[in-house]
């Protein structure tokens, strides 16, 4: 029984890696969502005692195979559902400071692409407006996350320059928000991306709190935490974010890590980056050039 257990724990873990709607094995339907969770209706689709004998059959044939130093018996499955049998991309984002203006054009077509409530506060990406003066530290604003952009200010202080700074979540190879979560909710897909699996999030908002970059809010609405996702419903398509798709000057870059010539590795490869908080060890894959001392 012992080694039945086993099994499926192994049988499992194949499953989260595979995307797509639905896998079927025998009898058994396992539906999958985009985020990479496993639901498995028992009570609809087979009674305990067929569930469990199934399980153990399937289990029985996993470890059979891998005794025997086979290929996975679910080869042809794992390549119809994974980007035609090729490698995991790992993706990355690149912002350009310098050709940011602020025009909240990316804000603004993350709310209506991912449905983010239109209140203020609710945010998966948004823009900050940096101006440094001759004396004392940068004055930072982001009126209504610079969806509307960003009005002049006459307050009277000496400006040395201003410039503004695209945020959003840094889908860290380290994260903090997957290691606090106490249920699993937050987690990180292979291909880099940090998600949130609405069915199991309880809103307890312990991500929320632990993220130093302050990228997630709880929804107002479905009281579970949300942040931006790379847009994971487009990019598994091979589209690009949202924001990105929008931006009039190319300030936000897309692509795979692994990829020489994609995208991102050439942003990074002509110009002098850096990452958000480096000292935090969290390894964000959003990646910025130009991004002057001052920016936290």
């Amino acid at each position: 029984m012992l080694v039945a257990q086993q099994g499926l724990k192994r049988f499992r873990e194949l499953i989260l890696r595979l995307t797509g709607d639905v896998i079927c094995v025998g009898n058994v339907t396992i539906l999958t969502l985009q985020l990479w969770t496993v639901k498995m209706d028992i009570q609809t689709l087979l009674s305990r005692k067929q569930f469990l004998k199934k399980g153990l059959q399937i289990a029985g044939a996993w470890l059979l195979a891998s005794s025997f130093g086979l290929k996975s018996i679910f080869a042809k499955e794992i390549k119809a559902l994974t980007s035609a049998g090729s490698a995991v991309k790992k993706y990355a984002m690149g912002i350009n400071v310098s050709k940011c203006i602020g025009c909240g054009r990316c804000a603004a077509a993350c709310k209506k692409e991912n449905k983010v409530p239109l209140e203020p506060h609710f945010f998966r990406t948004w823009i900050e407006r940096y101006r440094i003066p001759v004396k004392g530290e940068p004055l930072v604003d982001s009126p209504n996350g610079g969806v509307d952009g960003f009005p002049e200010v006459k307050d009277g202080q000496k400006i040395l320059k201003a410039f503004f700074v695209p945020k959003l979540c840094n889908h860290c190879a380290n994260p903090p928000c997957v290691q606090v979560c106490p249920v699993g909710a937050t987690f990180r897909t292979p291909d880099g991306v940090v998600l949130v699996d609405e069915e199991y999030c309880v809103g307890c908002r312990y991500c929320i709190q632990a993220c130093p970059y302050g990228a997630r809010y709880m929804h107002p609405v479905k009281h579970v935490a949300d942040k931006c996702t790379f847009c994971y419903h487009r990019i598994n398509k091979g589209l690009l974010p949202a924001c990105v798709e929008v931006c009039p000057t190319q300030a936000r870059i897309f692509g795979e890590l692994d990829s020489e010539s994609s995208p991102i590795r050439r942003f990074i490869r002509f110009n002098r980056t850096s990452v958000l908080k480096p000292a935090l060890n969290t390894k964000p894959v959003v990646f910025y050039a130009g991004a002057e001392g001052e920016v936290r």
